[in-house]
């Protein structure tokens, strides 16, 4: 770090203007990034060839879930009556004219009471279309309202419902913006930062921050050229990527300030802060690194591009900290500095006095942190893999209203997650076989041409319960059981089988990845802390607040204790599939930055003086105040993301947002330095071959390489 900090001394115009030109660069190529992302979602297994399968033979279906239109006729008609039944299908056959390549099924095609509401004045269709995979792309609802209303006559209701439609709310929902959500973010964040530093210098970790994301975007930009990028990418890096530089430059400017109020001149204390502080800030972007790499590994192309997107962000935030921060520190560090309301003479004496009451009571602090997390942990028992259900997606509006009628009538919400069986022959036979399955609705085979193709069948499924929560996934699990064996079925496709065989690829070799994490994180804290009990108990703990972060997501979303207060959303039934895993790979990592950061300090305390009460006081006095601005940084980030449209996203900010909270103030400042007092001189060992092992540096003066562990619970002075 001396030598890297040495060379952009000598070299600041060059550095200052390599970082000017990439900021340049990717302001000006944004655009262009943003605009190639995609939303598709891809993956092994026989779900995504099925599906895919389809969409090629039929031009339509596949991993879209259809349109569903309903048609409500006056009081005292049936649309089961021969002239309205021959009006309604005249009605939804106009859906194909005005979208070529549609594939409808409806009453008029299968005959089937099913598609009937129980007092026979709605109906409905199921018009499955062309896929389109671009992110929030234009809804065909008003086509198809428009093209059934022409063709309907006077008095008669059209509306239109569907898991997209009710995805996007009452009305077509853009959100706050990514721009304004970033804004949002970055206002938060100066407030605190001011608050921090108390001068000018609260401008330069967002000055940091805004040179880290647009070198992200860049690099991505180049990255969307050659691979599909998730447009979820863009969230993380505007507002996550926009927390963690503004976090490690938090780091930085304060031991920079501390050394400057020591005495020390601005070059001095430029180079002594980054010895430090630049060092915890590589350990740490490293550790974030690492938990996102468990994302490139996966077989599903949307989460592999949203680790490539991920890696980057600590990556490119420790780049611009370790070598643009001290160029402007040293070079106008003191200036801006100004008017200095508060100086870094002397630890918070708030988080001072606290490190003592801890140090004094460790045992009633630790079975106090331990039991708040068990509580929080316990919801995460219950905790169901799938997608929220319709009632937790639009409450008011079209599509929903359009979805009441047919449940009020009698007809399942199941209808808008069908099942997709693709079959060789004998379609009547494998409908008829489906139907017989528990929990299956409606099974039918239309013998129109557009369920017919090159020597092909399909046949929809309705479940009654949606196939994105865990009923339906049992129905769906159920059917695919049925069928497995059936000599006229080729596969099973539609929502809830790629859900299934999500599970299957992601989550069946999580605990073996976990591991590999865990033990690759912990070789890297051993390196960083000189001590094996320290970097397991910050593994050991890291997965803890995870599943206390679960927890909350449980309680919160599917269980609904506090989704409908907060943002309008009724209990969701179950949690987004794929939003414990990114959960986990961020906060693995972001998390365990406030371990370095205490950690570090502590470490640095005892090397100095030997004295384990004074390290864990100094340690915490002098980053309490830092760890709790950075956390409430990460949290208004992930606020403003919880602002954006989709009901996924906000789950996701939810759980960051829980983590983050949890890992500062429960972990962080009350188990760390509790569990340090009570494990005493076994903190600090470290044997001497794995020492070797990872080139782990000779203690400071008067502290011993290799002390023989005490007692767990031995006194320390």
């Amino acid at each position: 770090m001396n030598a890297l900090t040495s060379f952009v001394l000598r070299h600041k115009a060059l550095v200052a203007l390599f970082w000017v030109v990439v900021a340049a660069a990717g302001v000006l190529t944004i655009g262009g990034t943003t605009h190639r992302m995609t939303n598709t979602f891809a993956m092994p297994g026989q779900a995504f060839r099925v599906d895919n399968q389809i969409a090629r033979s039929y031009g339509n279906g596949g991993d879209q879930t259809p349109y569903v239109p309903v048609i409500t006729v006056p009081n005292g008609q049936r649309v089961t009556g021969p002239a309205a039944a021959a009006e309604t299908g005249r009605a939804f056959a106009a859906i194909a004219a005005r979208i070529p390549d549609a594939r409808i099924a409806d009453y008029a095609t299968t005959h089937d009471p099913a598609f009937v509401t129980r007092d026979g004045r709605s109906t409905f269709a199921l018009v499955f279309t062309p896929a389109d995979t671009s992110f929030g792309g234009p809804s065909l609802a008003p086509a198809i309202t428009s093209a059934v209303t022409a063709a309907s006559p006077q008095g008669w209701h059209v509306g239109v419902t569907g898991l997209q439609l009710l995805a996007n709310g009452a009305k077509p929902a853009k959100g706050t913006g990514i721009m304004t959500e970033a804004m949002i973010g970055s206002v938060g964040a100066f407030v605190i930062l001011a608050f921090v530093f108390a001068s000018f210098l609260a401008f330069l970790p967002l000055i940091i921050g805004g040179v880290s994301v647009l070198a992200t975007f860049l690099i991505v930009g180049g990255l969307t050229e050659v691979t599909g990028v998730s447009q979820i990418v863009e969230f993380l890096i505007a507002l996550i990527g926009l927390g963690v530089a503004i976090d490690y430059s938090l780091l930085v400017v304060s031991r920079w300030r501390e050394e400057r109020a020591a005495g020390r001149d601005n070059t001095a204390a430029v180079m002594t802060a980054m010895s430090h502080a630049g060092r915890a800030v590589v350990f740490s972007g490293l550790t974030v690194a690492i938990g996102l790499l468990s994302m490139i590994v996966l077989p599903v192309p949307m989460l592999r591009s949203v680790g490539y997107g991920g890696v980057l962000v600590p990556l490119v935030s420790v780049a611009v900290a370790i070598t643009l921060l001290p160029v402007i520190l040293a070079s106008v560090g003191p200036r801006v500095d100004w008017p200095r309301l508060r100086t870094e003479r002397r630890a918070s004496a708030v988080f001072s006095a606290w490190a003592r009451g801890v140090y004094r009571h460790r045992w009633l602090a630790a079975m106090a942190g331990l039991g708040i997390l068990a509580a929080l942990m316990l919801p995460a028992l219950s905790l169901h893999l799938g997608e929220p259900g319709s009632s937790a997606q639009a409450t008011t509006g079209p599509a929903h209203q359009a979805l009441a009628t047919l449940t009020d009538g009698g007809v399942p919400s199941g209808v808008i997650t069908p099942a997709e069986v693709l079959t060789s022959s004998a379609p009547h036979a494998v409908a008829a076989q489906a139907a017989r399955v528990p929990g299956v609705y409606a099974a039918v085979a239309p013998a129109t041409a557009d369920y017919r193709h090159a020597g092909t069948a399909i046949v929809t499924v309705i479940p009654d319960a949606e196939s994105s929560v865990p009923a339906g996934q049992t129905t769906i699990a159920d059917l695919e059981h049925a069928l497995a064996y059936s000599p006229h079925v080729i596969g099973v496709g539609g929502d809830g089988a790629s859900l299934i065989d999500f599970d299957r690829a992601v989550y069946g070799d999580f605990p073996l990845m976990l591991a590999l994490i865990g033990v690759a994180t912990f070789l890297l804290l051993v390196r960083a802390f000189r001590s094996v009990l320290l970097a397991a108990k910050a593994v050991v703990f890291n997965l803890i607040s995870l599943a206390a972060a679960y927890g909350v997501l449980t309680w919160v979303w599917q269980d609904g204790h506090g989704s409908h207060a907060l943002w309008g959303i009724p209990a969701t039934g179950a949690i987004t599939m794929w939003v414990p895993l990114m959960v986990f790979a961020f906060l693995f990592g972001l998390s365990m930055d406030y371990e370095v950061f205490i950690l570090t300090r502590i470490r640095e305390a005892y090397d100095a003086t030997g004295d384990a009460r004074h390290a864990v006081i100094e340690g915490l006095g002098r980053t309490g105040r830092l760890v709790t601005s950075a956390a409430a940084i990460l949290m208004l980030s992930f606020l403003s993301m919880s602002t954006g449209p989709m009901t996924d996203l906000k789950i996701l900010a939810t759980g960051l947002g829980a983590g983050i909270l949890i890992d500062a103030v429960i972990i962080r400042c009350l188990l760390v330095p509790a569990l340090v007092a009570l494990f005493g001189r076994a903190n600090w060992w470290l044997p001497a071959p794995l020492a070797r092992l990872l080139r782990v540096p000779a203690p400071a003066r008067g502290i011993p390489a290799e002390p023989a562990p005490a007692p767990v619970l031995a006194a320390v002075r």
